[in-house]
């Protein structure tokens, strides 16, 4: 299988300190991959380097064997925010990306359609963003960052500002898009559940200055449905990922510690 993305010996420091160290992994073509870590580990600030929106003060990104050292096109973002434009219909929001990337809208129309269909979101084809829920509004998102088929589509954070059931069903259903399509995803999330249950993959990170502590590979049977959540796998799994983030807390606490006594 081809790789999609490769994280290379990535650095980044700001005026406060170091965000990132030296974060290193490769991402498969086709797969969907979930970064974790507690707040302020460098999630975010990873996930802007792979898009070319921050550059690394050491390191290298590569996306599909090119590197990257600006913002790149080939590539759908999802925030924690929608981002709709307030003044056009949920199909007017979809079709945006194309026109702004040089292409006629009506050439896309069906494709933008099609994957409202597999968001729930026929019938809303003329609703305005307000007219519409928070799920809602992330789904047209989603749509959007989707409808000229990227190779990669970065996620950040996008279901953090739901409530626990309408983010659990949000998740459900960007399993059902993304397995019609199958693009390369890398999605950021403070959920571990959420991260098992939609990956192939979780690359925990530690707490600041982020690096890579382990990368749990998910070997659930795929589409996964909501009886996922209760089986020993998946709890195991989580359990893992979870145990991957304390046991590197605790090991950094025992170490401040003996320094102090020394």
């Amino acid at each position: 299988m081809s790789v999609a993305l490769e994280i290379v010996d990535v650095r980044k420091t700001f005026g406060t300190g170091v965000a990132v160290e030296r974060a290193s992994f490769a991402v498969e073509a086709n797969r969907f991959v979930s970064i974790v870590g507690p707040s302020g580990c460098g999630k975010s600030t990873l996930l802007r380097i792979v898009a070319g929106l921050v550059a690394p003060t050491a390191g290298r990104i590569a996306v599909a064997g090119r590197r990257v050292d600006g913002p790149i096109t080939n590539v759908g973002m999802v925030f924690q925010a929608p981002v709709l434009l307030p003044w056009r219909t949920t199909l007017a929001n979809i079709l945006f990306v194309a026109e702004v990337g040089g292409h006629k809208a009506s050439m896309h129309r069906a494709r933008a359609l099609e994957l409202m269909d597999l968001a729930g979101l026929r019938g809303f084809e003329d609703a305005l963003p307000h007219q519409l829920s928070g799920g809602m509004q992330q789904r047209v998102a989603i749509c959007r960052a989707l409808l000229l088929n990227p190779p990669l589509i970065l996620m950040d954070e996008p279901f953090g500002a739901l409530d626990v059931m309408t983010r659990e069903r949000m998740g459900f259903e960007l399993q059902k898009i993304w397995w019609a399509s199958r693009n390369t995803v890398l999605f950021v999330t403070h959920s571990i559940s959420e991260a098992v249950l939609l990956s192939d993959s979780v690359v925990v990170m530690t707490p600041r200055p982020g690096r890579i502590h382990e990368v749990v590979e998910v070997d659930l049977p795929r589409p996964r449905d909501a009886s996922v959540l209760t089986q020993p796998r998946f709890v195991e799994l989580c359990a893992r990922v979870r145990g991957g983030i304390t046991r590197f807390e605790r090991d950094v606490a025992r170490d401040e510690a003996d320094a102090h006594v020394l």
